[in-house]
């Protein structure tokens, strides 16, 4: 009787260990807009490989690099993401903020200080920052951590822009965000969204003038010095990342597995942003120096220059504080003051 009930209790742990395996899948799929190489790519490789590690191959994540879960569509990214085509993804905060307008915080236009890495850190760790994870979390994404694409910079190929009036007309490349037609239609340039392999050839072509993105991220590791000779840093907006993952997923994770992942995402995320903000900070920073070795001029704007572009912007910065929520901005401005 005695062996009988041993062997059930056996039987018993082994069922339940296998109905608690049979919940995770082989493999798990993770999203991401860009390639492998630069701080965003490079940290998605890191954060899969420590899960992997921690969790002792329970939870093996595959990431699909160049936006190949949301066929070319970026904006369509967190939807997947809630839907479970995605498991995983390390996405921008531009990308989904056509499905959570709240993240429109982060593209007001002149919001943050230049080189405003403080305030930008205070509001993610602040109510600011647990108010849009807990709305994202209702809406079946569970975020685990705060990553940065950067403050974006302005580049083209015609000349150097230092006050509204230079870059008024100019054909300027822009995410498919409404919010960024809106700044550069309000600064009197003619906003176009197209692809970024479009863009390329039309920035070579001189059919478009411009583009604005992230030096770290973007202008340095894909060598946009090689097609445009101007770069205008002004610090209009940051692109903060999320690491989010589907939240039927997350609550099939043993709490051991849950810790694993949290403990992963906050190193790679950590050298992540380190890496994003690398050589941009203090007087005279290492990159831009780099980018003139490379033959670009760079116009980095005074605060009486930058105060002009602001001004400019301050009906789309008022119309969209309504969009993001008046509580969420001055929650966020708390933050910052702190």
């Amino acid at each position: 009787m005695k062996r009988l009930v041993a062997l059930l209790v056996v039987v018993g742990l082994l069922v339940s260990v296998g109905v608690a395996a049979a919940a995770y899948k082989k493999e798990y799929k993770m999203s991401l807009v860009v390639g492998p190489k630069g701080p965003w790519g490079e940290s998605a490789t890191m954060f899969a490989k420590l899960v992997k590690e921690k969790t002792n191959g329970r939870v093996n994540i595959k990431i699909f690099f160049g936006g190949q879960l949301f066929a070319g569509k970026q904006t369509n990214e967190f939807l997947l993401l809630r839907q479970g085509v995605a498991d995983f993804a390390l996405g921008s905060t531009i990308n989904w903020s056509t499905t959570i307008k709240p993240l429109n915080l982060f593209s007001l236009p002149f919001f943050f200080n230049f080189q405003g890495y403080n305030q930008v850190d205070a509001v993610e760790k602040g109510n600011a920052g647990k108010y849009i994870f807990n709305y994202i979390a209702k809406r079946g994404v569970v975020g685990l951590g705060w990553g940065e694409n950067g403050f974006r910079e302005l580049t083209n190929w015609k000349k150097a822009i230092k006050t509204p009036d230079d870059i008024k007309g100019m054909k300027i490349r822009v995410v498919g965000s409404p919010i960024f037609i809106e700044i550069f239609r309000a600064l009197g340039a003619n906003p176009v969204n197209m692809n970024w392999g479009s863009a390329v050839t039309a920035f070579q072509q001189h059919t478009v003038d411009g583009e604005e993105n992230p030096i770290n991220a973007v202008i340095i590791p894909y060598k946009i010095y090689d097609i445009h000779k101007y770069i205008t840093v002004w610090d209009y907006l940051i692109d903060p990342l999320i690491l989010g993952v589907n939240a039927r997923d997350w609550k099939q994770f043993s709490k051991e597995d849950q810790k694993a992942i949290v403990e992963s995402a906050a190193k790679a995320l950590a050298w992540e942003k380190k890496q994003a903000r690398k050589g941009l900070i203090g007087e005279n920073p290492p990159a831009y120096k780099f980018l003139e070795s490379k033959g670009m001029k760079v116009t980095v704007l005074t605060p009486a220059q930058r105060a002009l572009f602001k001004a400019k912007t301050k009906p789309v910065f008022d119309k969209w504080i309504k969009i993001v929520g008046v509580e969420l901005v001055q929650s966020a401005m708390e933050d910052m003051k702190k």
